[in-house]
């Protein structure tokens, strides 16, 4: 006999007005929510019936745990996978454990010192992908500004480069992150042994780029992924110096037009985007609404925007367990009970928070 925990009904299916966010008639509170349990009664993007077992905090193939497992009626609610940032800085402000609350499973950390690459992990739920520091030149950017406390590692010619790049990726960074553009910048050659090094690893390196001339550099020097969308107006040939690579939008760290309009573009152009929102510089913790709205105004819908926090940054990272929900995954997940198609920006606001296969 099934042991049914929670059913939820939505009053029009996808089209029902928000519901309260503060877990009011909810059967289960975070201390007694089963930790292995079936989902049943759910939707994914495209309004196709969703049925998975939760195991242990992972999604385990459907009907495999018997009839007698604890079932979790949704209602008819919309279920995604959590979310994954591609861009952090939760060196500069520590808040792992909101973020994840507020729907983020998966964070890239694009500028850390050095010793985050071999502490013990965190023990929040958000699991973090590190870069390290930035490899730089000699008292070039960061090291000059901002990221003076360890948040840039200088190198001085093609040989140190690369053994600095070696060495980051044998003490765990997950990318390498340059910068191509500001003081003191590294020299092509310099930044081409970088780009050879990380990908001897099979390893991406991400550029941090602002302008047309930086981004067309970065590319045809072998960066793979743009840490920003520019803020600087990008050329054609720009734009398709960066087709079939990929960029973190970060549309709110700048909040300028320009931004936008590069997305579009560089989406046009088959650039892979990512979603991301420089955590640290920016102040939001979980899922930022403006900066789904801004990805909104850039053309995407809201399948679309939840395609570049997870299924993309899913393939374009390597993450083998987040992303998406199949057999293997991890059971991170979000329910929403709203029509996020008629307005993107309830994305930002899920009902449920499953990470692991715990609620938070």
């Amino acid at each position: 006999m099934r042991v049914v925990v929670l059913t939820f009904a939505l009053l029009a299916g996808c089209g029902a007005a928000p519901s309260s966010d503060d877990g009011a008639g909810h059967a289960e509170t975070a201390a007694t929510f089963p930790r292995t349990h079936r989902v049943e009664n759910a939707v994914d993007l495209e309004g196709r019936p969703l049925t998975f077992d939760v195991e242990d905090g992972v999604v385990v193939a459907s009907g495999s745990l018997g009839d007698d497992v604890v079932v979790r009626d949704l209602g008819g609610a919309l279920v995604v996978p959590a979310f994954i940032d591609a861009h952090v800085h939760l060196s500069y402000w520590d808040v792992a454990a909101e973020h994840a609350s507020g729907g983020i499973a998966v964070a890239l950390d694009l500028a850390a010192p050095e010793v985050t690459l071999t502490s013990p992990p965190d023990t929040s739920p958000l699991v973090v992908l590190r870069a390290g520091p930035m490899i730089t030149a000699r008292g070039g950017y960061p090291l000059e500004s901002w990221g003076h406390d360890g948040y840039g590692t200088e190198c001085d010619d093609p040989a140190s480069c690369a053994a600095r790049t070696d060495t980051l990726l044998a003490e765990g960074a997950h990318v390498i992150k340059v910068p191509v553009e500001g003081v003191g910048g590294l020299d092509d050659a310099s930044l081409t042994a970088i780009a050879q090094h990380t990908h001897t690893h099979h390893r991406l390196l991400v550029a941090h780029a602002l302008t047309d001339r930086g981004a067309l550099r970065a590319a045809r020097l072998g960066a793979d992924v743009l840490a920003h969308a520019p803020v600087e107006t990008l050329t054609d040939e720009t734009v398709e110096a960066w087709r079939g690579r990929a960029v973190i939008a970060t549309l709110g760290a700048f909040g300028r037009s320009s931004a936008i309009d590069n997305l579009v573009r560089l989406r046009d152009a088959e650039v892979s985007v990512l979603y991301g929102t420089d955590l640290g510089n920016a102040r939001t913790t979980g899922i930022d609404a403006d900066e789904i709205a801004l990805l909104a105004r850039a053309g995407l819908d809201a399948a679309a925007i939840v395609r570049t926090a997870t299924e993309t940054p899913r393939r374009v990272l390597g993450l083998p367990r987040h992303g998406a929900l199949g057999v293997g995954d991890a059971a991170s997940y979000l329910v929403y009970r709203s029509d996020v198609h008629a307005d993107p920006t309830r994305l930002a606001r899920p009902d449920e928070v499953v990470l692991d296969g715990v609620r938070r």
